[in-house]
């Protein structure tokens, strides 16, 4: 592996509060002449990040670590500069609702409604995911700077989050694809293993392509055993497509990003008008703003309030 993913180091971003020392990376390759488009990562940090900054449950740490990494390789999908892609799951289960946002450069932010949801764990005694989420609607939503953003929804199949997305891509982008996604807890419910693939057939794929695809697919265990066996993204992928001409193209860093700060929340804050202000301002006492995303706390005094009208 390449030292500059191996070394943990620090990531400084404009305008974003950003976890540093992050080692998560995408692998992003092709196969069979680009029949086959693969993404692979490990989210590790990303995964932990969100459970400390939202102290989530060991299942709601699933699901939610589950849409990070999804979305951290869905984002870096985007060919924009400045494209923005939302995921959000709306569920009849305890958690009832994911949200995660990334952008093309594949930095990721996201949360769960109800962070400290308890269930027992499913038959195969792992998780109950598919039974926190429960039933419902998945949507994806792309800013790509036009008049209107992109929408695709999907019913929700199985609520793992995992097969729901390999749904969404074949009825809503009408790409057939492959998506495993895992994160495995340690018994102090920190993350000890995240990560997960996305593979995609090309319209011009052969049968006999498909077929070494499917069969290579049926002989693969959770992707978090694999990882914790030592696996690299680049291992993942070289399980899945080694025998169907495997190219690597690049490797991206990827990481937990929210680009909340005190002056975006403050225009927030200005947007709810006038008379609301006043009132918060007659009430004579500071208020504090929770961003949803990293939950970071921003405080804002009486005369914070004042300076806030004045710009009104």
């Amino acid at each position: 592996m390449d030292v500059w993913y191996r070394e943990r180091r620090e990531i400084r971003l404009h305008d974003r509060c950003v976890i540093e020392k992050m080692t998560d990376y995408i692998v992003r390759a092709t196969a069979k002449n680009a029949q086959i488009r693969a993404f692979a990562c490990t989210t590790r940090e990303i995964v932990e990040t969100a459970r400390r900054a939202h102290n989530t449950s060991p299942v709601a740490t699933a699901a939610l670590g589950r849409l990070l990494t999804a979305g951290s390789m869905m984002g870096s999908m985007l060919k924009g500069e400045k494209d923005i892609l939302t995921i959000q799951i709306k569920g009849s289960g305890p958690l009832k609702g994911i949200t995660v946002t990334a952008d093309s450069h594949a930095n990721v932010k996201g949360y769960v409604i109800e962070p400290n949801v308890l269930i027992p764990a499913n038959d195969k005694h792992k998780l109950d995911v598919g039974g926190a989420v429960g039933m419902g609607v998945m949507s994806v939503i792309k800013d790509m700077g036009l008049k209107e953003p992109y929408v695709g929804q999907t019913v929700l199949q199985t609520g793992e989050i995992g097969d729901d997305l390999t749904y969404y891509f074949a009825t809503s982008e009408q790409i057939p694809s492959s998506v495993g996604l895992g994160v495995l807890m340690e018994k102090d419910n920190t993350v000890r293993q995240a990560g997960g693939f996305i593979l995609q057939l090309m319209p011009f794929a052969e049968e006999e392509v498909i077929r070494q695809l499917e069969e290579n697919l049926s002989g693969i265990s959770s992707v978090t055993s694999l990882l914790d066996e030592g696996k690299s993204p680049e291992g993942i992928l070289e399980l899945l497509l080694g025998n169907l001409d495997l190219e690597i193209l690049d490797k991206v860093p990827t990481q937990f990003a929210c680009n909340c700060s005190k002056q975006r929340v403050e225009k927030a804050i200005i947007s709810i008008g006038r008379k609301d202000l006043q009132e918060m301002i007659d009430e004579g006492q500071d208020i504090e703003v929770n961003c949803h995303f990293c939950a970071k706390h921003y405080r804002y005094t009486v005369e914070d309030l004042k300076e806030m009208l004045k710009k009104l």
